[in-house]
């Protein structure tokens, strides 16, 4: 039976960009989501359950596609945002950097696509999604790596594709060299949600909606949250609110 999905991957894997420090900051992120993968399961795997603005605004999200096409979930980790659109009716795909968290995906979501990729650059066809989440997955890049992603971001959506961002609000980078008892070197930034949307535009989107919320107490790290509802702008009209 021919997959489903095979029509959005390109004929030929596109050349990987990075070098140096780049490439060594990639390598990092991926050791060490390998390394903390068994616990972010057991910790966060379950986590949408006490967070009811984060199932309202994917139900919305789910309900906009509909069933226009694949909608990818890029940085997945063990894939429970994957499976909750998937449970709304949406064709998913996932993608993230560390083979541990794709493994951990593919066990636990049977009858979901998951691989391993980077989402700065990706074996997908241009225009070839209907719809991209991605929930705290660019808070690892600094303003370079945000700007690469989101324009890989409006290549791979449709000339109605939506895109829907999760990241925490604030200025400060907070370094961690331990997580849950493992062995880790992750640096977490908050963004400021207006430097976000200006990224945005810049890449090709409209910016459609801006959510900001207080952090659910006891149940996740006490920081702002910003949700950003984005759309592809036209090839030829300037993007904007």
């Amino acid at each position: 039976m021919l997959d489903p999905l095979a029509k959005i991957v390109q004929d030929s894997t596109r050349a990987d960009p990075y070098t140096g420090a780049m490439r060594e900051s990639t390598e990092t992120i991926r050791t060490s989501y390998d390394a903390v993968a068994a616990a972010y399961v057991e910790h966060l795997s379950g986590e949408l359950a006490a967070k009811p603005l984060d199932r309202h605004l994917l139900n919305r999200f789910a309900e906009e596609i509909g069933d226009r096409g694949v909608v990818a979930d890029l940085g997945c980790g063990p894939g429970h945002v994957a499976r909750y659109l998937h449970e709304q009716g949406a064709q998913m795909l996932g993608i993230d950097l560390s083979p541990e968290m794709i493994r951990w995906a593919t066990d636990l979501n049977p009858g979901i696509d998951f691989r391993v990729g980077d989402f700065r650059s990706l074996d997908l066809a241009d225009g070839s999604l209907a719809g991209v989440v991605a929930f705290y997955s660019v808070i690892h890049l600094d303003a370079e790596g945000r700007a690469t992603a989101f324009k890989e971001f409006r290549r791979i959506l449709d000339s109605r594709g939506a895109l829907l961002l999760a990241f925490h609000i604030g200025a400060e980078t907070i370094h961690r060299d331990e997580l849950w008892g493992q062995a880790v070197s992750l640096d977490f930034r908050f963004l400021e949600p207006a430097e976000v949307t200006a990224a945005l535009r810049k890449a090709g989107f409209t910016v459609a909606e801006r959510t900001e919320r207080e952090p659910y107490e006891g149940t996740e790290y006490p920081s702002r949250r910003c949700y950003v509802l984005a759309r592809t702008a036209p090839e030829g009209q300037p993007a904007g609110d």
